[in-house]
């Protein structure tokens, strides 16, 4: 009788499949600056070996570019020296080298085993993404480094290193196609743009990541050039230090749903995709696809061990239309955090979310609400914020495992006095 107990228990126990990751606990959401700043397009990265952490964001309206001649769009960036206790100010990245530069935005991060901060922005679209360090935690810059080569036109840059710094990527869009560049001396130089794409796409980076072995991936959709119609998801990999790359597409999206607020540009809502390698060398892809034209887009990953051969799509949510995905290897192998936003509750419901899995994608942890407050701004409710305030959010993984998340919530309104702010939390 007990050894048919036994059975039971462990027959029960393989049909329900690998056991998920226990769900993290987050502190409150809490506001990055004050609720006059309309902080946009936030990320965040972690000093892989101490208590540093950082935040970057686009300071719309803000003051110090205006300073240096330029109608006041900057990109500020602050430090936590007790893992994201306590903060800093946030601090203007370009000074005098930055004078006359028209705006700035789409800021990104990454910290080297020395604790080094590399910075990336666009200085406007031309020259576009520029790459800048910081070797005192933020407080002072080198001078902006450009490269755009020959191009008069880059967007959306997406930037990974090497964990010694040493080799530095940047995956951007040039209006029509896709480019990536590459640095092997810590960013000083860079190679000429490199296009990655041959089809009649127009394809944008959403986050990428640099394998042990030293390949290097992003992740990309790609919007037709003309018209409408399927959105290709798309890997893009070089396992030559960026001389080549190849783009492999994992999967098909179709029209995204409409953006109806108010200055709202038509492809906001389209797919994305990300991808993070842990310590063992495996690759999580995640990313967004619906199956019909303007439905709420669902989030999937993909796993691989090689970055050639790839699991079959497994479903992360299905609730509301997923946006804004973020993926981060943790502290062990099979280890991966994912957090992104939807609107599961409302059209004017959304709200940021978290999942882990400890066995590589196998299964995810119970998904953890992250915008907890139904106050302290105008656009927050009860059921959530009114809209994903900004094109990107920022996930990173301490060295002892903490989740650092930052996004952006609003009010919606892109013109015409429209205000948002971006909020953070941290937890494990």
């Amino acid at each position: 009788m007990r050894r048919g107990l036994v059975l039971l228990i462990l027959a029960v126990a393989c049909a329900a499949g690998p056991a998920s990751a226990a769900a993290p606990s987050f502190a409150n959401e809490q506001l990055a600056g004050t609720l006059a700043d309309d902080y946009w397009e936030p990320t965040t990265a972690a000093d892989p070996h101490s208590g540093y952490v950082y935040q970057a964001v686009t300071g719309i309206g803000s003051h110090e570019c205006a300073q240096h001649n330029c109608p006041g769009t900057s990109i500020l960036v602050r430090a936590s020296t007790d893992g994201g206790a306590t903060w800093g100010p946030f601090l203007f990245v370009c000074g005098t080298a930055c004078k006359n530069v028209g705006w700035q935005f789409d800021p990104e991060l990454a910290v080297a085993a020395d604790g080094t901060v590399y910075a990336a922005w666009l200085n406007t679209f031309d020259p576009g993404t520029v790459l800048s360090k910081s070797y005192d935690h933020g407080r002072t810059w080198t001078t902006p480094v450009t490269m755009s080569g020959t191009l008069r036109y880059n967007d959306k840059p997406v930037l990974v290193i090497s964990p010694s710094g040493k080799d530095v990527y940047l995956a951007f869009n040039g209006k029509t196609d896709a480019y990536a560049v590459a640095s092997h001396d810590y960013g000083a130089t860079f190679s000429a743009p490199v296009k990655t794409n041959s089809d009649a796409f127009i394809y944008l980076a959403y986050g990428g990541t640099v394998a042990p072995n030293g390949n290097v991936y992003f992740g990309e959709t790609g919007e037709p050039k003309s018209g409408s119609g399927v959105e290709p998801v798309a890997l893009v990999s070089s396992s030559d230090g960026g001389q080549t790359w190849k783009t492999t597409i994992l999967d098909t999206s179709q029209d995204p749903p409409v953006c109806t607020f108010r200055g709202c540009y038509a492809d906001f809502f389209s797919s994305q995709a990300t991808v993070a390698a842990d310590s063992s060398g495996k690759l999580v892809f995640a990313y967004l696809l619906n199956s019909a034209p303007g439905a709420p887009k669902r989030l999937y990953i993909r796993t691989s061990t090689d970055g050639v051969t790839w699991s079959a799509r497994s479903l992360v949510n299905s609730l509301g239309d997923s946006n804004m995905p973020a993926i981060a290897a943790g502290t062990s192998a099979g280890d991966f955090r994912l957090v992104w936003q939807d609107d599961r509750n409302g059209a004017n419901g959304w709200n940021t979310w978290l999942t882990r899995t400890t066995n590589g994608g196998a299964s995810w942890s119970a998904a953890v609400r992250l915008s907890n407050l139904g106050s302290g701004a105008p656009y927050k409710a009860t059921s959530g914020y009114t809209f994903p305030f900004g094109d990107y959010l920022g996930l990173a993984v301490d060295s002892v495992g903490t989740n650092h998340v930052i996004w952006g919530e609003g009010d919606g309104i892109y013109t015409g006095g429209g205000t948002g702010g971006s909020w953070w939390t941290n937890g494990r």
